[in-house]
């Protein structure tokens, strides 16, 4: 059992899952929801980020075996694909049951995240518009969160176009490390169209937009704390994909996946809540 729960664990892509939870808990606290509320909110995106990871590494297996994904516990045997399935299914039906905690028109906007970003999942990852379910999910979280609120009053269009910018920037950014792998699988979303440069280009231009899109959005002029972070949000990325360059191994050993870049992502995106619940402008 505990050999199950381990790789359901790993299997469940940790990090960005306790990444984006816990940027849904901070932006829950900044707009004024209440403790049982709140946890409502972290258990919604909590259960959608599981169901998305757990959905990718059952839908991925045979490509992550066949590219050796030692990081993958479904691809090196430590985990059966239909113990995974199952537990992606288990958390499908869990994530609107606990957005229904809150009310209705948050739980719709709480499916309508989790069944874009399934979407990615398939058939949307290896086509021209694959940074779309991105958007649409990212978009969805602030959405959820604010309608959440007593009354579910409408999230504003900047904070909604915020988040997306911010969603297409992770894709470009989170496909990178994976380019060379997808091409032996036959994946061919909009990142490996664009190939390599391309992408960090289209990744740091959208990360930085989704920041600017932020400090201009609210109403007032922007403070300098807010033209801080257009400044991190410039420079974060950048020291991402120099520290994510590959290194090979002595002895031709496969070096082991690169993280900066999502970490990277993940910088701006904590940078950018932070600022935006300073701010007291969400509601």
């Amino acid at each position: 059992m505990s050999r199950i729960v381990l790789g359901l664990l790993r299997a469940s892509h940790p990090e960005p899952a306790v990444a984006v939870s816990t940027v849904a808990g901070l932006l829950a606290w900044g707009v004024g929801h209440d403790l049982a509320t709140a946890v409502a909110v972290v258990a919604t995106v909590a259960a959608s980020q599981l169901a998305t990871g757990w959905s990718n590494d059952y839908l991925d297996a045979v490509r992550d075996r066949a590219v050796g994904r030692a990081d993958k516990p479904v691809a090196t045997g430590g985990l059966s694909r239909r113990t995974v399935g199952v537990a992606a299914l288990v958390a499908v039906v869990a994530t609107p049951a606990a957005a229904l905690a809150t009310n209705p028109a948050a739980a719709a906007c709480a499916t309508l995240g989790l069944i874009s970003a399934l979407l990615y999942n398939w058939p949307l990852k290896s086509t021209a518009v694959s940074v779309l379910p991105y958007a649409v999910s990212f978009g969805a979280l602030p959405a959820f969160v604010v309608l959440a609120l007593p009354g579910a009053p409408a999230p504003p269009l900047w904070l909604l176009g915020a988040a997306a910018l911010l969603g297409a920037g992770a894709h470009f950014a989170n496909v990178l490390p994976d380019l060379a792998d997808d091409a032996q699988t036959g994946v061919r979303g909009l990142p490996h169209r664009l190939g390599g440069e391309g992408s960090r280009i289209a990744a740091t231009a959208l990360l930085l937009a989704a920041t600017v899109t932020l400090v201009a959005g609210p109403p007032g002029p922007p403070s300098w704390t807010g033209l801080a972070a257009v400044g991190a949000a410039a420079v974060v990325p950048l020291l991402a994909w120099r520290a994510s360059r590959p290194r090979v191994r002595a002895g031709g050993v496969r070096p082991a996946r690169p993280v900066a870049v999502f970490r990277g992502v993940m910088t701006v995106a904590l940078i950018d809540v932070v600022l935006l619940v300073g701010s007291g402008h969400v509601v």
